[in-house]
């Protein structure tokens, strides 16, 4: 009875549907073809003060080559990916090619530039696609660098030559399910036994983390109660990668939930210059100013991209440009973009003599990102309808900026950062609750 039921419902919602129900989707540029989509993607419009100016010929050719690349070999197949949260394990072979992998690491097969170098590279790879430059931070300015300050000279000799040319990827793990903002806090525990370390427990949202070759991943030492580092390579026994489902921004990034359950780790795999949570920080001070570059990048690309539609979309007779409040909007646009600019070139020049400190980069990083939130928000206007599509880059941006304005420290933990370190006060707790009131 049931079955005749299932296939008299089945016989009506086929019967229901019109002859043209289950055809492709128009493509875009014939369902709309008033504006160029973005795998044409638009000329750089967004750089209005010049910063090429500040740049030296070295970094100005780092961030050409790499402009050309993403816009000529990544627009055309970005959307695509990002619908279907899958990764574009092609493009490693030619990212590799472009040698920007190890960024400021020198030597071991990595190519030393400036930080300014490795930011504007960055930010040339978020312009297009942020999930790319995440996917290249999560892997160079995380994994690599980790290893670079803080591993042993075989451990550098081993390991970075292949990664710097992407023949094996790296991912980081330090955030766990209980330790997000309080990232110190870790329960993934390494236990001494002869020869290595038994590593137990569990990290979420880790990038790259299922297919990477190499984990680098911390740990409570159970004798010290300090953080460790160790290298954990893919496959070892008791380590399982699973793909986090269902995100709405940094679609293409794979982050992942990791279980270490009793995963030995060879003496020769502890990172010997990771023995605190400062350690850990030493990194995170330099990556959160290449991540405030990443949505310096993002917000250029949103520029880039309504500037060419508000000229080429048409309504009530005339350019979206020619109205005055798209002007304005545009133009907030482009003053965010040259601030942000300006302040991440600054964070860079501070790291170069020495002078960077965590306050500061964490004020980058934080006023960064809400400046791009804000950006990024005018630009969804802008495009109308077609802000809420993929196809026209400003929606996917819009959303792959989210995740971005949360992690490597959320706005709120990177102002107390700053906060702590202009007051010397720290105020990450909140105050004991009293049994009583005084009054």
């Amino acid at each position: 009875m049931r079955t005749n039921i299932d296939h008299a419902a089945a016989k009506m919602h086929k019967e229901a549907k019109s002859s043209y129900f289950d055809m492709p989707a128009l493509d875009v540029s014939v369902a709309f073809p008033q504006a160029t989509p973005a795998s044409n993607f638009p000329p750089c419009t967004s750089d209005y003060y010049q910063l090429a100016d500040l740049l030296t010929p070295e970094e100005q050719a780092i961030r050409m080559k790499v402009r050309e690349y993403m816009e000529k070999e990544i627009a055309p197949i970005m959307t695509k990916y990002w619908e279907k949260a899958e990764f574009p394990f092609e493009i490693i072979p030619k990212f590799g090619a472009l040698h920007i992998a190890g960024g400021t690491i020198k030597g071991y097969g990595c190519p030393g530039h400036s930080i300014t170098g490795s930011a504007v590279a960055a930010a040339e790879v978020a312009r297009v696609d942020a999930s790319c430059s995440t996917f290249l931070l999560v892997h160079s300015s995380l994994a690599m660098l980790t290893i670079g300050l803080c591993g042993s000279e075989m451990q550098k000799e081993k390991y970075l030559p292949s990664l710097a040319e992407f023949d094996t990827i790296a991912c980081w793990g330090l955030t766990e399910p209980n330790y997000g903002s309080d990232a110190s806090g870790l329960g993934t525990t390494a236990k001494k036994v002869e020869g290595g370390w038994i590593l137990e427990g569990q990290k979420r949202w880790i990038g790259n983390s299922t297919f990477a070759d190499i984990l680098v991943v911390f740990a409570r030492n159970t004798s010290t109660n300090q953080i460790n580092g160790f290298i954990v390579k893919k496959d070892a026994t008791g380590l399982q990668c699973t793909k986090i489902e269902n995100k709405i921004g940094l679609r293409i990034v794979q982050n992942g939930d990791i279980l270490l359950k009793n995963v030995f780790v060879p003496d020769e795999d502890r990172l010997p210059g990771v023995n605190s949570f400062q350690d850990t920080n030493k990194v995170l001070a330099v990556s959160r100013v290449m991540v405030a570059w990443q949505p310096i990048g993002i917000t250029m690309g949103v520029y880039d991209m309504c500037h060419r539609y508000l000229k080429e979309r048409k309504q009530f007779g005339a350019p979206l440009a020619a109205f005055q409040i798209n002007q304005q909007k545009l133009v907030q646009m482009l003053s965010n973009i040259q601030a942000m600019i300006l302040v991440g070139w600054r964070l860079c020049k501070l790291h170069e003599s020495d002078k960077l400190t965590h306050g500061h980069a964490s004020l980058g990083k934080s006023w960064i990102t809400l400046r791009a939130r804000e950006t990024v928000a005018l630009g969804r206007e802008l495009l109308g309808g077609n802000g809420i599509l993929a196809d026209f880059h400003v929606a996917k941006a819009f959303c792959d900026l989210e995740p971005i304005y949360t992690f490597e420290g959320t706005y709120d933990i990177n102002t107390l950062v700053t906060g702590r370190e202009i007051t010397g006060l720290a105020s990450f707790k909140p105050a004991p609750v009293r049994q009583k009131s005084r009054l």
